[in-house]
């Protein structure tokens, strides 16, 4: 697609940018967890590192911790700091340790849980026996079990609240599309208890706001802001409900924007990022 003038005005005069990973700037194997960069991709993070425009790449992913993913970008040839890799579980430290919530079942691998522990919140094991519990907080877990099912009912019967990484069934990988962990695991929970979950990843103006805080922008920039990534109901339902330009990209999850909602509708749909990269 071309990109009209007012656009690549808006693209240059942004005030940061907010990348997804999987099927936006990179392909991961979901199975080895490695990556491999998109065209132009590497390209769009150099022009911004040079022009000095801040910038992060915010997975909805949490199966490791942010620096690992950071990593693993930087293997497949991003000039990326550890401190511009962001997941979920990032904005759940933030949020959790602002709501003063102090005890956490995580249902989640190490990586998952290794943001809310950096944070110094108390992390509670998926099955450990624990009192007092006031959060369960859903992640990347392909060993959840039964006992991890009761363990977290039992806690959210008492009274915590259930709080998630997300809420989609599918990202983007290699191979086509994955199964999220987080989404059958909420089913499951939200039918015993009737408890739903609150998103603290993407879309939620949870995952924007730490975004932003990262980048050292205040919340009044929010307008000003371009989201970029592959999933209607995640990059797109998240800059749009805060008045930010979306920018879709159809290598991942995204079709046509034919058939979505006015709120997951990008401002822009790309075949790929060469018109980024070209605008900036």
């Amino acid at each position: 697609m071309t990109l009209t003038p007012q656009t690549k005005a808006r693209l240059r005069g942004a005030a940061g940018f907010i990348f997804d990973m999987d099927g936006t700037i990179a392909l991961g194997d979901a199975k080895s967890g490695g990556h491999r960069a998109l065209p132009h991709a590497i390209a769009v993070l150099e022009a911004l590192r040079a022009s000095g425009r801040p910038f992060v790449v915010f997975t909805n992913g949490t199966a490791k911790p942010p620096a690992a993913y950071a990593q693993s970008l930087r293997n497949a040839g991003f000039a990326l700091d550890d401190s511009q890799m962001l997941t979920p579980s990032s904005s759940a430290a933030a949020w959790l340790g602002e709501t003063g919530t102090g005890k956490v079942r995580v249902l989640g691998n190490p990586g998952c849980a290794a943001p809310l522990i950096d944070a110094g919140l108390d992390v509670v094991g998926p099955s450990q026996a624990a009192d007092g519990v006031e959060a369960v907080y859903t992640g990347w877990f392909r060993e959840f079990d039964f006992s991890a099912l009761e363990a977290a009912c039992h806690s959210l019967w008492n009274g915590a609240r259930l709080v998630t990484a997300s809420n989609v069934p599918f990202f983007a990988t290699e191979n086509g599309r994955a199964i999220g962990a987080s989404f059958p695991i909420n089913a499951m929970l939200t039918a015993m208890t009737r408890k739903r979950p609150r998103i603290l990843g993407k879309p939620s103006k949870v995952a924007f706001d730490t975004a932003m805080k990262v980048m050292g922008l205040p919340r009044s920039a929010a307008k000003d802001m371009v989201v970029v990534g592959d999933d209607p109901a995640l990059e797109m339902r998240m800059a749009n409900a805060v008045g930010a330009m979306s920018v879709g990209l159809a290598t991942g999850i995204i079709g046509s924007d034919a058939a979505l909602p006015e709120k997951d509708r990008p401002s822009v749909l790309l075949a790929d990022l060469e018109p980024l990269l070209q605008a900036l």
